[in-house]
C-alpha cells in the first residue's frame, strides 16, 4: 500500500477513522497478551516499529548484524518473507527469487544467513538448527510466536508518528505508549523534526542513514522505489547532489512486471538520463534489465558504538 496522505495530520478523515483504529490497537494488545511465543535457546533482538511503512529498520539490522559478527557471533536473520510463496526455508542467493521470499529477506541474505517463516517461532528453530547463536529479527514487534530478549523500537526524525493515531485513522500499529512500555531501547535515525525525543522515555541509539557515493554526479536523473515512504528516497538522491527529473512511487513490496520496468527505461532513454532506485527494489529486477538501473546504496551507522555494544552485554547477546 502507498502511505495515505491523512496519515500526516488530524483530519476530518483521521477523525472518523479514530474508532477503527483504537479497535486495531485493542486486538493488537490481546494478540500480544494471550499469545505465548516460542523460547528460543540463544538471544533474539528484535528489530521493529510502530509505524506502518519503512523507518530504517532493514538498514539498521543489518549494521546490528556487523556489530556482533565483530564480537565473533553468528548471526542470523529471520524475517516473514512478505510478498513470497514459501515459508519456513533458509534463504538461498543461487535459487531463490524475490517472488518466492520476498524482496527484503534478499537483501538480508546477503549480508548474513536468513530464515523466512510466517510463524517466527519455526524461523527461529530453523536458524538455531543451522548454526545461529543470535537472531535478529527484522521488524516483528507486534508479533507474538516468538519471545523477544533486547527490542529496538525504530523511530525516523523526518517522519515522526504522523497524526499519532492507529490504523487506518494514522501511520500507528499501536500506540506510543504500549509500544514503549514493552521496548528495551530506542534507536533514533536523523534529525528529530517533530519534537518526538522528550516523548521515548527509554534509552536512546541515535544512528544516520548513509548514502554511498553514487556512480553519478550533479545530474538529472528518474527516480523510482516501492518502499513504505519513497520520499525519503528521494531526498537521498538529492543530498548526493542529483536532480530528479520523474519519480515513479510504487506500493510498499511491489512486484515489478517487465512492462512497468520497460516503460521507465524507455521515458530515461528519451530524457537521455540514468534510472535510480533502491536497494529492495533492485533485488526484483530480471537480470535481463538490471544493467539499465543504478542503485543507492545506503547503510546505518550509531553515533555511539561503544553504548551499543555496551547495552547487548548487559542484555547477555554478546
Amino acid at each position: 500500500m502507498k502511505t495515505p496522505s491523512y496519515w500526516q495530520n488530524k483530519n476530518i478523515v483521521s477523525s472518523l477513522l479514530t474508532p477503527i483504529g483504537l479497535c486495531y490497537g485493542v486486538l493488537t494488545a490481546l494478540r500480544l497478551k494471550f499469545k505465548k511465543g516460542f523460547k528460543s535457546p540463544v538471544p533474539v533482538i528484535c528489530v521493529g516499529n510502530i509505524t506502518a511503512g519503512g523507518v530504517g529498520k532493514t538498514p539498521v539490522s543489518i549494521a546490528l548484524s556487523q556489530i556482533l559478527k565483530s564480537q565473533g557471533k553468528n548471526p542470523f536473520f529471520i524475517s516473514r518473507g512478505y510478498g513470497g510463496k514459501l515459508n519456513g526455508v533458509l534463504v538461498d542467493l543461487n535459487k531463490h527469487t524475490p517472488d518466492q521470499v520476498g524482496d527484503e529477506p534478499l537483501m538480508l541474505a546477503a549480508v548474513a544467513p536468513t530464515v523466512i517463516a510466517h510463524d517466527r517461532g519455526i524461523a527461529a528453530q530453523i536458524a538455531v538448527q543451522n548454526g545461529a547463536d543470535v537472531l535478529i529479527m527484522d521488524d516483528g514487534f507486534q508479533n507474538p510466536t516468538l519471545q523477544k530478549d533486547v527490542s529496538f523500537l525504530v523511530f525516523n526524525g523526518e517522519l515522526g508518528i504522523g497524526n499519532g493515531k492507529i490504523i487506518p485513522a494514522g501511520p500507528l500499529r499501536e500506540s506510543l505508549q504500549a509500544g514503549l512500555k514493552r521496548a528495551d531501547a530506542v534507536i533514533f535515525i536523523g534529525k528529530d523534526k517533530n519534537s518526538l525525543l522528550p516523548k521515548l522515555h527509554k534509552p536512546v541509539f541515535r544512528a544516520d542513514i548513509i548514502e554511498e557515493k553514487p556512480q553519478h554526479a550533479e545530474t538529472k536523473v528518474i527516480a523510482f522505489a516501492g518502499i513504505g515512504y519513497p520520499q525519503k528516497f528521494y531526498h537521498s538522491l538529492e543530498k548526493c547532489g542529483l536532480t530528479i527529473a520523474n519519480a515513479y512511487s510504487f506500493p510498499d513490496h511491489h512486484f515489478y512486471t517487465k512492462a512497468e520496468l520497460k516503460n521507465i527505461i524507455k521515458k530515461a532513454s528519451k530524457k537521455n538520463v540514468p534510472i535510480y532506485t533502491t536497494s529492495k527494489d533492485f533485488v526484483k529486477i530480471p537480470s535481463s534489465l538490471k544493467k539499465h538501473f543504478n542503485v543507492l546504496n545506503i547503510k546505518a551507522e550509531f553515533d555511539n558504538l561503544g553504548g551499543i555494544l555496551k547495552f547487548l552485554k548487559e542484555h547477555h547477546v554478546i
